[in-house]
């Protein structure tokens, strides 16, 4: 299957209309059809349904459009380990939450860089769902996650635990006083559920926030409270500039690595989790 076809499928996909893909792939409408039809021809199915606003996937079309995205990254990996630079040996590939860059990955990839260094890195941030999709399509070396699931062939290793804890600008207890300037940071399931449980009367926040970088810095700025990891609001509580609030149960939040039982390189593949073991190792204490 012709690879320009499917960034074709992909980008009219994504504009929503044959004239925009063509301007972003720098090609002439006529190409853009062209190649279209012929995947609609492969499948002897319609991709796309027409109309004067342009065009959307159709049911078949959204199916494949998963399978594009994955043969699309499945041939850069491949490009990538087939054209290594010069004094290199292999690829490893790193998906982690992006909630835990600074925690665990930042740390890690230095230690890699050192004692790995004829080894290129890819390293990304991406959502549990999607890591294990790619794990399994082997795509992944290791993924380093909140809510892994158990697959076939795939290892779950437990790596260290996280302390969400409720801090505000203000010294107070987690009464309803503070719910007036509370700000809701998402942080998963799991806290979803432990929330709910701890403040079962609650009404709906009046601001919630999906990243809790952006909470963090909203709440130094204009006043407030909310959920943090204790790893990031530890130095700012003892420093004066947040206050843990007394009766805020602590949610305690479990980060696994997940790989393959059977990788292609096995001593690579052990290097790199002892990494990831020895970077977290020291934090393992956090209440």
């Amino acid at each position: 299957m012709n690879l320009d076809n499917i960034r074709t499928f992909l980008e009219v996909a994504a504009a929503g209309n044959f004239h925009r893909a063509a301007e972003r792939l720098n090609v002439t409408q006529s190409t853009v059809s062209a190649r279209i039809k012929s995947l609609e021809d492969y499948f002897g199915l319609q991709l796309f349904r027409r109309s004067r606003s342009g065009v959307e996937l159709t049911a078949p079309g959204q199916r494949f459009r998963r399978y594009a995205l994955n043969l699309q990254q499945s041939w850069h990996q491949a490009y990538q380990s087939v054209t290594l630079p010069e004094g290199y040996r292999d690829v490893f590939a790193l998906s982690a939450a992006v909630s835990i860059w600074y925690r665990l990955i930042l740390p890690w990839i230095p230690w890699m860089r050192q004692a790995l260094p004829d080894v290129v890195l890819r390293v990304e941030s991406d959502h549990s769902n999607s890591q294990m999709q790619r794990l399994a399509d082997g795509l992944l070396d290791v993924g380093v996650m909140f809510q892994p699931r158990q697959m076939p062939g795939l290892a779950v290793e437990p790596l260290f635990e996280e302390s969400l804890v409720l801090v505000g600008t203000e010294p107070r207890a987690a009464s309803q006083s503070w719910l007036a300037d509370y700000v809701y940071v998402d942080h998963g399931d799991l806290f979803r559920d432990a929330h709910a449980e701890a403040f079962p009367e609650m009404e709906a926040p009046a601001l919630s926030l999906w990243h809790a970088e952006l909470a963090l810095n909203y709440i130094l700025e204009h006043g407030g409270s909310a959920y943090f990891p204790l790893r990031v609001v530890g130095p700012l509580v003892e420093a004066g500039k947040l206050h843990r609030l007394e009766g805020g149960p602590v949610v305690r939040r479990p980060v696994y690595m997940v790989y393959a039982r059977d990788p292609v390189d096995p001593a690579l593949l052990e290097v790199a989790l002892a990494g990831l073991r020895k970077v977290a190792a020291p934090r393992q204490d956090e209440v």
